[in-house]
């Protein structure tokens, strides 16, 4: 078993960590999958989730049982992979991490748009999105944002059930993405 519910945590995290990256990549590998090209061309710099104006959450685990039990949990580098270690947190985050999911927000004008939400596939159904959506939208809230919005693809039913579960509903499509056959835009009242 990877990690129970209790043993996942949520942090604030910089966009431009290496192991943040690493994560990132991996996002972007599945959207490419799902979609073709990069995935998501949409324009995100490190800057976009620096409070006061954003913020990106990882969630993670500090369980040993979750690298042994599924060492794909992160992306590895392939000093890691040869020796066969789940990925931690680069040098000076906090070690013994193991990232399983993330997402950041930033500011759209009164609203927080939700940017960059992934779950490593072998964290899926474990409550990780739902944790860091939470993170989300308590810090967006925090610093005076009304809702939160967010775009998402056709291709990703899987978040839209989340979103529609937690109380996201449709909007006019906005943002990079509007107006392009697929794309779904959703937001909350915060």
């Amino acid at each position: 078993m990877l990690v129970g519910v209790e043993e996942i945590k949520v942090r604030e995290a910089r966009f431009d960590e290496p192991a943040v990256q690493r994560l990132i990549a991996e996002a972007m590998a599945e959207l490419s999958r799902r979609y073709g090209g990069t995935g998501d061309d949409t324009p995100v710099a490190a800057t976009d989730f620096a409070p006061p104006g954003g913020a990106f959450f990882v969630a993670y685990t500090d369980s040993p049982l979750a690298a042994e039990a599924a060492p794909g949990v992160t992306s590895r580098s392939a000093a890691d992979s040869a020796a066969g270690v789940a990925s931690r947190s680069a040098a000076g985050s906090r070690g013994g991490e193991v990232l399983l999911g993330c997402a950041g927000w930033r500011a759209h004008g009164e609203d927080a748009e939700l940017k960059r939400m992934f779950t490593t596939p072998a964290a899926r159904g474990r409550g990780v999105a739902r944790r860091v959506l939470t993170a989300i939208e308590d810090s967006a809230r925090e610093r005076g944002c009304k809702r939160v919005i967010l775009e998402t693809g056709d291709k990703q039913p899987e978040a839209i059930a989340l979103y529609i579960k937690c109380g996201y509903e449709r909007i006019e499509d906005f943002g990079y993405y509007a107006g392009e056959e697929g794309v779904r835009s959703f937001a909350r009242v915060l």
